[in-house]
């Protein structure tokens, strides 16, 4: 489940009209979300609150053998208006499981709708965010920088300070270009002076240059109406420090809306120096049921992984009056107000199992998980544990 300050994050994307799904690094987010979920460790409490709209803070305290804890605090240029109180939270939006895309669309055009400003108010607003927090008692600091510097470009600057990290901290500078049609990235680390680069191209319609609809002059553009996306992309990275470097590629293709099957998801990554390939495939097999396969292989050991993954959401029992008055409203209407809680499961060929169970009691919102090792019979429960939020 994600955290108060990560679905505050994913609030300013979407006010300031930023894809966060448009880019190399989220080419695999759906099978990350359904095969990797974290499962709680311990007992943790999180209490958190939006004052304002800019403002917002989180406190956490935990205990996994020792007691911890973390302050954090958020600022926002941006007034972001959602639902933040846990007892009206949507779960679909905190409970992180298969990604349905959306359509590309021009950015000038999305941040219009979104935010309700002209093209001209649009290129001027750089909002930005600041994020901090502090963990206790280690005393490590963690800070976030968020910068919208034009409709097309994102600034990120991630720092942490620790003791422990050579120079006592690290920082990492990302810039983001998302131009619909494709997006690229450069990046920039002061732990080895990693420097990197990657991208992203879509295959079809192009944002950018949408052609008249079939009332006008000219036809729309056999892939103005797709049912699916084809996504390529690449990265590439070099550290002068340790004479060492990188690359990777990978795609995607995914159906949209407007596909009227079961939405579906299909991956391939390959890192031809390691000799790494892995290949996903994600289905939401109903409105409740979303499964996911993954198949690492490497080409020079033979060495081979498989873990399956699944989620599936429980709702309340309606009437069939009800039940028929809701298939009137758009979709996901019944995801976001008449679900009870979402259980998680994967397991893969070593054994190891992963349970997690999400849920809404009262006004608290729950995650329970539990990691099995099958093959040790000794000790077969690796970890378990559950976390209890609460935000106003």
């Amino acid at each position: 489940m994600l955290e108060f300050m990560d679905h505050v994050r994913a609030a300013f994307y979407a006010q300031s009209a930023w894809n966060v799904d448009n880019s190399y690094a989220s080419l695999t987010t759906t099978a990350h979300n359904l095969l990797d979920f974290r499962i709680p460790n311990g007992i943790r409490l999180h209490i958190s609150s939006l004052s304002s709209p800019n403002f917002a803070t989180s406190y956490t305290l935990g205990s996994t053998g020792v007691v911890d804890g973390s302050l954090s605090f958020l600022y926002s240029s941006l007034g972001l208006h959602f639902k933040s109180k846990s007892r009206n939270v949507h779960l679909g939006n905190v409970v992180s499981g298969y990604r349905q895309l959306r359509e590309l669309h021009k950015h000038e055009r999305l941040a219009q709708e979104l935010m309700g400003y002209d093209g001209a108010e649009t290129q001027k607003k750089k909002d930005s965010l600041l994020y901090g927090r502090l963990y206790l008692p280690g005393s490590t600091l963690e800070a976030l920088y968020l910068r919208r510097i034009s409709p097309t470009s994102l600034l990120r600057l991630n720092c942490v300070s620790d003791d422990s990290l050579p120079n006592g901290g690290t920082l990492l500078a990302l810039l983001q270009n998302d131009n619909g049609k494709y997006s690229h990235e450069y990046l920039y680390s002061t732990d080895s002076s990693l420097f990197g680069v990657r991208g992203l191209y879509n295959f079809g319609y192009d944002p950018r240059f949408p052609l008249l609809r079939p009332s006008g002059r000219r036809p729309a553009h056999p892939w103005d109406h797709q049912n699916g996306r084809l996504s390529i992309g690449a990265e590439a990275y070099f550290s002068p420090v340790n004479k060492s470097g990188g690359i990777s590629t990978g795609l995607r293709f995914t159906t949209l809306p407007i596909h009227t099957g079961f939405p579906y998801t299909m991956t391939l990554t390959v890192n031809p120096l390691m000799g790494n390939l892995s290949s996903t495939y994600a289905v939401k097999a109903g409105p409740n049921l979303a499964l996911c396969s993954r198949f690492d292989f490497n080409v020079y050991s033979y060495e081979s992984d498989v873990v399956l993954g699944l989620e599936l959401w429980q709702r309340r029992q309606t009437s069939p009056e009800v039940a028929w008055a809701k298939e009137l409203v758009k979709p996901g209407w019944e995801m976001a107000h008449d679900t009870n809680g979402a259980l998680k499961a994967r397991v893969d060929n070593h054994g190891r199992v992963g349970l997690s169970w999400e849920c809404r009691i009262k006004e608290l919102l729950v995650s329970f998980g539990a990691g099995l090792n099958l093959k040790k019979r000794d000790s077969v429960l690796a970890s378990v544990g559950m976390e209890f939020s609460y935000s106003s």
